[in-house]
């Protein structure tokens, strides 16, 4: 399989670089605002403050006894990420000790830069593009394995293509470098296609779903629910999705190194998410309508995605740490394949270091403690 360099990698590698030097002159400026200044963050619905005050990102550490432990959280729009609203409406990151900025960007990739940036101390990401940051020399650290998608993200055609073997010469749209583009690499590999053999157009997201709705591309790699918007177009149909691929596509709260530092932040913040999950499994429907709202989608149509993300309880998640060659549900193995693809892709350069990467062990304690 071989793999173009293009013009939008040589950008994100580029962005990528930018705001490793933004992020050390945040930590040289000492009390500086640390507000996310990404130009496509959502200005409006950026910041949503838990405990009704903004923090400073990189603060993650007990201010004193009895206070509350500072974090500043980014989320984008997916499903297995949309519980973090939850915990902020509800109260919960309260509950578990924290103060949480928690920022929403309707831009997955600002979220990304954000973190490597020093703006955010924890994001929510997929194993792919925290790899790629990784790889760039941004350190990181898997905190949480939150979910797996299960169908989740999709390669949507028209109704002129049936089959893998026809998207030869088709035009694909996804957002190049992120994990649709690598789940569409998949499905092609399983008809001994790569992307030389299609034309592929790299475009954000949103703006793919959107076009491919009104009628440009014969097909486009997207997440949800911006799959709900791509099957909006007549005759459209799933040609395959991460159903097909378990294990391909899981998704991480993924804290900055010095966070992880900061044991009792990062204990307080999975005890946090667990809570949340066990308050969206008491009140379904109330939790429900808050994801809804913040996906911008109706309840019904939210609840029709609930398949397609599998949330993972901590059992589950502490089984992904686990490294278990040639089994793609293991985090480790999925590791080792997504590396040669981010530099067979073009995307870095080298292979990433990530014996450092992932930190099960706050998920453990919770585990232990709550049997």
């Amino acid at each position: 399989m071989s793999y173009s360099r293009s013009r939008p990698h040589r950008r994100r590698l580029a962005r990528v670089a930018a705001s490793l030097l933004a992020a050390t002159a945040v930590l040289a400026a000492c009390g500086s605002d640390s507000k996310s200044t990404s130009p496509t963050a959502a200005p409006a619905a950026t910041t949503a403050t838990s405990a009704g005050a903004a923090t400073t990102a990189g603060s993650a550490a007990l201010t004193g006894d009895g206070e509350l432990t500072s974090l500043t959280i980014g989320y984008s729009a997916w499903p297995g990420w949309f519980p973090l609203a939850v915990a902020d409406k509800a109260g919960l990151f309260t509950k578990a000790g924290l103060k949480v900025d928690l920022k929403y960007f309707t831009d997955y990739t600002s979220s990304l830069d954000a973190l490597v940036a020093g703006q955010l101390d924890v994001n929510a990401q997929t194993l792919n593009d925290t790899i790629f940051a990784v790889a760039s020399g941004s350190d990181q650290k898997i905190v949480v394995t939150g979910d797996n998608s299960t169908g989740n993200d999709a390669v949507i055609c028209d109704a002129s293509v049936t089959s893998i073997d026809g998207l030869k010469g088709k035009t694909i749209a996804a957002e190049e470098g992120v994990v649709d583009h690598f789940l569409l690499l998949q499905g092609l590999a399983t008809a001994g296609l790569g992307q030389d053999d299609v034309n592929f157009q790299g475009v954000k997201t949103d703006a793919a779903a959107a076009a491919f709705a009104g009628g440009q591309f014969d097909c486009v790699a997207v997440f949800a629910p911006f799959t709900l918007q791509a099957l909006e177009r007549t005759g459209s149909h799933v040609l395959f999705s991460s159903k097909d691929f378990p294990g391909t596509i899981p998704d991480h709260l993924v804290a900055t190194a010095k966070a992880a530092q900061d044991g009792v932040a990062m204990q307080k913040l999975v005890d946090a998410w667990y809570m949340t999950l066990d308050y969206i499994k008491a009140n379904p429907d109330e939790a429900t309508k808050i994801m809804a709202d913040q996906a911008g989608v109706s309840v019904a149509d939210y609840q029709s995605l609930a398949a397609g993300t599998t949330l993972f309880t901590a059992d589950q998640a502490l089984s992904t740490f686990a490294d278990r060659a040639g089994d793609p549900t293991s985090l480790v193995e999925m590791a080792r394949r997504i590396n040669p693809f981010l530099v067979s892709s073009g995307l870095t350069k080298e292979q990433a270091d990530v014996s450092g990467l992932f930190d099960p062990s706050f998920t453990k304690v919770y585990a232990d403690q709550n049997g």
